[in-house]
This record gives C-alpha cells, sequence and structure tokens, in this order.
C-alpha cells in the first residue's frame, strides 16, 4: 500500500486494506514476526496475457522484473522509488508502475522494456488500473481522497477529490470503474472525468475486488462481518454469501463461473457458486492466506500464505487441495501464466520475487 511506514495503527495488508482500528493493528502484530515494510499491493505481480510476459514490482531496489514468456530470470527495469502496484494496458502493451516513494507513475514500453515517461498524479500512489476499452489509467493515492486518470495516449492527467480507493476494479466490456475503501461503506462508480456516477451500498470494511465480464458480476469481501458481496451490475441486485473469518482476496473463474475466497482469519479458501452464490466447498490452506490466482486453463487456484511462506494448490475440477510449495518469506500476491503454468509470486523478504513450476517434481 506506501512507502516505508510502519505497522503500528496504521497497517496495511495485501489485498486492498486501508486502515485498521488500533486494536486489530495490535492484534496483527502480536501474531506476526514479520519484518516492518512497506505497502503492499495485490497487483504487485501481473501478467499480460497477450504477450506473456510478467511483471513484478522491486521496491527496495526502485525497480520492476520484467519476466519474458516462459523464463524464470528477468530483466530488471529502473523506475520511480518504491514501485508497489503495476496495471497492465494489454491494448497498447503499456505497463503503469505505481511508485508510492514518489508522486510519479512510470509508464513502460512492453515491447523494449523501456520506460518512457512519468507522471505525476499526487503523493504515494498505490491502486493502480487500466481500462483497455477507453485507453484511460486510474490511480488512488495512500492515505488520500484523489483520484487521477491517465490519458494513455498524451499521459495527460485530470483529478478529482473522490475518495480512498484500496482498489481500483475495471469491467472493461461494460466501461465500468469500480472503488472500494476499507473504511467507505460503498462501491463507488466513476467515469473517465474523473466523476462519481454511482454508488453501492456494499457494506463496511471492504478488502478484495473482482469482476466476472461474462456475467456482468461484482464481487467485493467485507472482511468485517464474513461476507462475500455479488452485485448484478446490470440490475444492480444484490446478494450476500456468509465466508470464514476475514474474508480478503477474490479471484473469478470465468470459465466456470467459480468464486474463490482466501480467509486470512481461519486458514481457508471458499468456493463459491457464482451462479447461485452458495458455497460449495471450504478448504484448509496455509497459515494467514492473503493471495490468489487461478489458471482457467487447468482449473487450478494457487493460494499465497503469508505466515508459512508457501503457496496452496487447489485442484479446481474437484476442490481439493493438490500440494503445497515452499516459497521464500512473506508472499502476499502471485500471477498464474496459463500458456505454461509458472506462478510468479510476491515476496516481502530478501528477494521480492519466486517464479514456482507447481508440476515440477
Amino acid at each position: 500500500m506506501t512507502g516505508k511506514t510502519t505497522r503500528l495503527g496504521n497497517l496495511r495488508l495485501a489485498g486492498g486494506i486501508s486502515l485498521f482500528a488500533v486494536g486489530w493493528a495490535a492484534l496483527a502484530l502480536a501474531q506476526s514476526t514479520d519484518p516492518v515494510t512497506g505497502l503492499v499491493s495485490s497487483n504487485a505481480v501481473v501478467l499480460n496475457s497477450r504477450t506473456g510476459k510478467v511483471y513484478a514490482v522491486d521496491p527496495a531496489d526502485d525497480a520492476v522484473i520484467v519476466f519474458a514468456s516462459g523464463q524464470r530470470n528477468g530483466t530488471r527495469v529502473a523506475v520511480d522509488a518504491t514501485p508497489v502496484a503495476i496495471a497492465v494496458n494489454e491494448a497498447t502493451n503499456l505497463i503503469y508502475v505505481a511508485n508510492a516513494g514518489t508522486a510519479n507513475v512510470s509508464v513502460i514500453d512492453g515491447e523494449t522494456n523501456v520506460v518512457t515517461a512519468s507522471v505525476k498524479v499526487g503523493a504515494r500512489p498505490y491502486a493502480i488500473a487500466a481500462n483497455p476499452a477507453t485507453n484511460k489509467i486510474f490511480v488512488s493515492v495512500a492515505f488520500g481522497d484523489t483520484i487521477t486518470v491517465i490519458d494513455g495516449t498524451t499521459n495527460l492527467t485530470t483529478a478529482s477529490k473522490i475518495g480512498n480507493a484500496d482498489s481500483i476494479t475495471v469491467d472493461a466490456k461494460l466501461n465500468r470503474v469500480y472503488l472500494a475503501g476499507y473504511e467507505d461503506a460503498n462501491l463507488t462508480l466513476i467515469d473517465s472525468s474523473p466523476k462519481v456516477v454511482g454508488k453501492i451500498a456494499a457494506g463496511i470494511h471492504l478488502w478484495g475486488t473482482a469482476v466476472n465480464e461474462a456475467t456482468h458480476t461484482l464481487y467485493a469481501t467485507r472482511s468485517g462481518n464474513t461476507a462475500l458481496v455479488a452485485v448484478n451490475e446490470l440490475s444492480g441486485a444484490i446478494e450476500t454469501v456468509t465466508l470464514g473469518r476475514i474474508p480478503c482476496a477474490v479471484a473469478v473463474n470465468p470459465a466456470t463461473g467459480r468464486v474463490y475466497v482466501v480467509n486470512d482469519g481461519d486458514d481457508s479458501v471458499t468456493v463459491v457458486d457464482g451462479v447461485k452464490n452458495t458455497v460449495v466447498a471450504t478448504l484448509r490452506v496455509g497459515s494467514r492466506p492473503q493471495g490468489i490466482t487461478l489458471d482457467p486453463k487447468s482449473n487450478r487456484v494457487y493460494v499465497a500464505n503469508k505466515h508459512s511462506d508457501s503457496v496452496t494448490v487447489i485442484d479446481g475440477g474437484h476442490n481439493r487441495v493438490l500440494r503445497t510449495l515452499e516459497t521464500g518469506k512473506n508472499p502476499y500476491a502471485l500471477v498464474v501464466n496459463p500458456n505454461n503454468g509458472l506462478v510468479y509470486v510476491a515476496l516481502e523478504g530478501p528477494e521480492p520475487v519466486e517464479v514456482l513450476d507447481p508440476n515440477a517434481g
């Protein structure tokens, strides 16, 4: 979530969470042996599905590591201070990096791996998302209420004081952009101005968000009362599904319609039928899971277990845990390349990223 803040009082975790109450922060500290770090984001590692390239932040070295398709060794690209989150515009093959240690977003040419611009958006840029349908990039700032929109053609910006956003979710098919903030009881719908065009009463303590563009359904986890909120984007109808304790990250398999939610508080993953909005399975994973990704081709789900330094591999077809893979320190975000099955894991340790082959051995 920003550069080099402590975990006392204001605590941020992967998956789109903002400011916790002091009591919860103290509890988290009492249960954690993690080093004091800066902000983290579920978009610390991302895939360009058109090129197969994977991009991962390296906040300590002010760099983004670029992995060519199928490669385990990456190329470092220097960016501005403390990169924390990345967005890819697959339509233009441009990569946008939120550098929380500055007020800038770095723009990387996906073909040449060269930084072509540094765009000022305000101090401590954090959440970032691209809308390929409009070639607009949306950026929030940590601990602030300003949303900035970058024009992908000119790199010119417009900004408005709309509210704090810990996650930004885009439905490119419907040309909709949603903001979610931990301390906001609403999901906020904005346009490219940017201005607010609608609010959805989703409940307080929103954490992770995901959208199924095929069914026009937006999902948001409510960490405070163990619920998944499913919003029909066309009708506005809302349904809720009861989950495990402190649900955080969420991922959708568009091929099966299944929704997978990580429950950070009880070390589990809840599997939800996205059509019926009912729970079909609850699976035990590692300690304090926070990140999740899936491979629609193989129907495999991968969960980053931050406190057990591992990734759990789930068979989505049979709702069972296949294996647990050891990782470096404090994995918090991850992405899989469906073309080769490699899993790229963002770490809060000495190494910023690790590449896993779940099929090896």
